[in-house]
């Protein structure tokens, strides 16, 4: 069923094992952990942070302004993702803005792969854009994630809708899997023609490929994007099927809101049931989570109906016929109280109006036997009323509408994942609020109003909150019940992605720069 003909990749003792094989303080997965808790067990993290100036007429930082910055390298003029770090590299997606390869000109979806400890640029993915506008591959959006890494291979969504196994060494080390790369690069030539582009040792060994529209009938709405669950040898994504350009029609009301897939080949294994996508209200492009319930593996998923599902993993896959089987449905909660969805005329209420409903983005958190779920809003809806959800996933079955262990309302629309430790929770509205709740009952302890709207999630590290906003400004907090405010940082972009922590390092992506901040370090050039 794939897109191009791969050969299979001996990764069964990678992968058999578990959910992501790890080196100790790697940071390979959106969350860390399957569990996607936004906690590290890093310390001596830096404080004072000085990303430094730009030098006159360029991109390029004035390494000599910074502090406690060991590199930065240039990415290109949007980065919404959040990097992963694993084996000494860290990916990151970007777009072409600023091209790294002379041969990759115009707009593409782009994954890069820098050296961890000297900010050297390994290789890149160019891929190229569906031509399809703000539609399904919206211009200059680039790549909005970063591939999952297990063992030596890498796992991500791209901007053509694809589900894309890639090798974490690029070419460099030679062509493993698939050999017709040159294929997948083609792109429109001065005459309009389709023409292959033979790659080079800079560009991504791809070793499968999953085309989510042609095998699924799948229509992403404006990008697809979110964070490939790798768990137990099978592959989880959001397939991002949404409504059209009318922001009413569902394209594709029976394609799959979720899919899994093999890790080593790329083959399908299984779907969801078509009931997010025959009620979608914008887009799925939350990522989903994982945890044990019980003695049972559970996928997390909170989707584009505004619905959170917990569904069975794929060894418990039912066969609907000869080509489909479906991931059980052990439960369903809606995210939204009846109030957003009803008025009191008992109207239903519009979708994007600052009262009306939303859909999910900000991943689910498993966390001490507890789930949590946000709802919220693509940022260009703006803002509006949202709520976080405290639910016992052990104790579900069915529709668990209503039976929340608590609900919080004073937050507004959030696309911010939570991060919990130490009985608090911590996370932000797109407002630009940080609040800390206990996560036990959903009682506030403080807020704190940074004056920018926040698409990032908080990272917990070393004692500190760590969150940046639109505006480019990253704040770092103390954590516990009392509001403490122990810095503030100025970058010359906006924080759309999130502070990751990974062997003794921060690393920060902005939309034009990807940041190695370490206690004492001597900054060095890429």
């Amino acid at each position: 069923m794939n897109m191009f003909t791969s050969k299979k990749v001996a990764l069964a003792a990678v992968l058999a094992a578990s959910s992501v094989c790890v080196q100790a303080a790697d940071w390979p997965t959106w969350g860390g952990t399957p569990a996607r808790n936004m906690i590290s067990d890093e310390k001596g993290l830096p404080v004072e942070l000085e990303p430094g100036k730009k030098k006159a007429g360029s991109d390029e930082i004035d390494l000599a302004t910074t502090k406690n910055v060991a590199w930065v390298a240039k990415l290109g003029g949007q980065s919404y993702g959040t990097p992963s770090i694993a084996g000494g590299k860290v990916f990151v997606g970007t777009n072409n803005e600023f091209p790294r390869d002379e041969k990759h000109i115009g707009d593409r979806g782009v994954v890069m792969s820098f050296d961890e400890y000297t900010g050297k640029f390994l290789w890149q993915l160019c891929s190229p854009k569906l031509g399809a506008g703000k539609v399904s591959d919206w211009e200059f959006l680039g790549m909005c994630s970063a591939p999952t890494i297990v063992g030596n291979r890498g796992y991500v969504i791209t901007n053509r809708c694809e589900v894309l196994c890639l090798d974490v060494n690029g070419l460099a080390d030679g062509n493993q899997g698939m050999t017709d790369e040159a294929k997948y690069l083609a792109s429109p030539g001065k005459d309009g023609t389709i023409k292959p582009m033979e790659p080079g040792e800079k560009d991504a060994d791809v070793i499968w490929v999953y085309d989510l529209r042609k095998e699924l009938g799948v229509f992403p709405h404006n990008i697809a994007s979110s964070y490939a669950l790798v768990v137990d040898g099978k592959v989880y994504v959001s397939t991002s099927n949404g409504v059209d350009y009318s922001h009413i029609n569902i394209p594709a009301p029976t394609a799959p809101s979720f899919v899994c897939l093999d890790a080593e080949t790329g083959e399908y294994e299984a779907e969801m049931a078509p009931v997010v996508s025959e009620r979608v209200l914008h887009c799925s492009w939350s990522s989903p989570g994982y945890g044990m319930v019980g003695d049972k593996p559970m996928v997390f998923f909170a989707a584009g109906d505004g619905f959170a599902y917990g569904l069975g993993a794929a060894a418990e896959k039912e066969k609907i016929d000869d080509d489909i089987y479906e991931l059980p449905i052990k439960w369903t909660y809606d995210a939204n109280p009846p109030e957003y969805r009803k008025n009191e005329a008992g109207e239903k209420m519009k979708y994007a109006e600052f009262d009306g409903p939303s859909e999910c983005i900000a991943t689910p958190v498993y966390h001490d036997g507890l789930l949590y779920v946000a709802i919220g809003q693509d940022p260009e809806h703006g803002e509006g009323v949202g709520m976080l959800s405290c639910i016992d996933p052990s104790k579900a079955d069915g529709d668990i509408t209503g039976k929340a262990l608590w609900t919080f309302k004073d937050i507004e629309r959030s696309i911010s994942t939570p991060a919990v430790k130490d009985g608090l929770l911590y996370t932000a509205d797109y407002t630009g609020r940080v609040f800390c709740l206990d996560a036990k009952t959903g009682k506030e302890y403080w807020r704190h109003d940074t004056l920018g709207h926040i698409w990032a999630n908080p990272l917990l590290a070393d004692g500190k909150i760590y969150i940046g906003n639109e505006e480019g400004e990253l704040f770092i907090l103390a954590e516990g019940k009392e509001k403490k405010l122990l810095g503030q940082v100025e970058f010359s972009a906006p924080l759309k992605g999130s502070v990751v922590a990974a062997n003794g390092a921060l690393f920060i992506a902005t939309e034009t720069h990807l940041y190695c901040f370490k206690e004492g370090a001597k900054p060095v050039a890429e």
